[in-house]
């Protein structure tokens, strides 16, 4: 059991960074085409999905981070206790609940995210704020029965089937696979003719990327693979299970992880998929890793475990690598989707000397 030092106080996320004003909304959307992965009795796969997206409105009630008995699973699936059950269900968000979206239809770049696995959607809430306030729409998906919690409109609550099944290699080619659907399921949502959704109709179809952590990120690559809609990929601190294939993949990708386990030369098998797939990655690419990082601290777990005095053995401070972690993902967003350059994305930068660029024939040092 994982004992937090609970010090009294709501958690919270950073601000977005962005001149712009965020809305969020919910969408329940069923994929009639295809039975679930994971449960054997349901005959259609059923997706919670949020969206995060520019507004005009500045008042109006914050989005709900999750409910409190998404809260109360997470914290048991962790071990954790000494909190109020319900805790992470009373962090503060900066995004406007089904606010108005605002910006030319058609006009803005879509960010699909997938979270880690066992993690819910709202693990990225930080990310897609700041994303949206810099004028994207960001699509953040809960693959349904690969999370500790997932609730939908009428109060049901999926837990994670998948986390009974063997992991072996069968496994995350299934998981890989299955996510890969989701997305393209989702996309279609959000962009054909009867798109779903407040903000879907601002998606731009021509520029869509996908970023994910974990296995969210790993499965980046089997969706650009399985899609050409997504322009660009990247992939945070996951291992790609399943490679990118012999033919190699040309579209723009970024490799952003932990120095301790993703170091050229590292050895460990982790850092050996990356090794494998830059070979395979044949367009734009960049690889880098973050000295003091763990692996939550890419996401908002560490940030919430830290204000609830949990330690993840990082040695920088969750909010530093939030920061990066935000920061690094807009500039390849910019330079990818809007074609504008992002000189943080040539070379190491003052600013964030916790930052090394990286390629197979170098080992990256602080």
């Amino acid at each position: 059991m994982n004992h937090a030092l609970f010090r009294r106080g709501t958690p919270y996320l950073p601000g977005p960074t962005g001149d712009r004003a965020v809305g969020t909304t919910s969408l329940h959307l069923t994929d009639g085409s295809r039975p679930d992965p994971w449960a054997s009795a349901a005959s259609a796969r059923e997706l919670m999905v949020s969206l995060w997206y520019p507004t005009a409105s500045t008042s109006g009630r914050r989005a709900q981070y999750m409910t409190p008995a998404e809260s109360e699973l997470i914290l048991e699936e962790g071990g954790i206790t000494g909190v109020p059950s319900d805790v992470l269900s009373t962090t503060r968000t900066h995004a406007f609940a089904d606010a108005r979206p605002a910006g030319p239809a058609g006009g803005l770049p879509l960010v699909v995210l997938s979270p880690g696995f066992t993690k819910p959607r709202t693990t990225l809430t930080a990310l897609a704020e700041d994303l949206a306030s810099h004028g994207c729409i960001v699509a953040a998906i809960d693959h349904t029965y690969e999370s500790v919690a997932t609730t939908f409109p009428d109060g049901r609550v999926a837990t994670c089937a998948a986390g009974e099944v063997p992991h072996d290699e069968a496994f995350w080619n299934r998981l890989v696979t299955g996510r890969a659907a989701d997305v393209s399921f989702v996309l279609d949502e959000l962009t054909g003719a009867h798109a779903r959704g407040n903000g879907a109709r601002l998606v731009d179809p021509s520029r869509i990327a996908m970023a994910g952590h974990s296995v969210g990120g790993a499965s980046a690559v089997a969706t650009m693979q399985a899609d050409s809609r997504v322009r660009a990929g990247i992939d945070i601190d996951g291992s790609t299970h399943v490679p990118v294939p012999d033919g190699g993949l040309s579209r723009p990708f970024l490799f952003l992880g932990r120095q301790g386990q993703y170091s050229p030369g590292g050895g460990g098998s982790a850092v050996a998929t990356w090794e494998r797939d830059w070979q395979r990655l044949t367009g734009w690419k960049r690889w880098l890793v973050v000295a003091g990082a763990e692996h939550a601290s890419f996401t908002d777990v560490g940030l919430l475990a830290e204000q609830l005095g949990i330690g993840i053995g990082a040695g920088l401070p969750a909010a530093r690598v939030a920061e990066i972690t935000r920061r690094y993902t807009r500039a390849f967003l910019e330079l990818h989707l809007r074609q504008r350059p992002q000189p943080l994305l040539e070379g190491p930068f003052e600013h964030y000397p916790q930052v090394t660029f990286c390629t197979p024939e170098t080992s990256a040092r602080a």
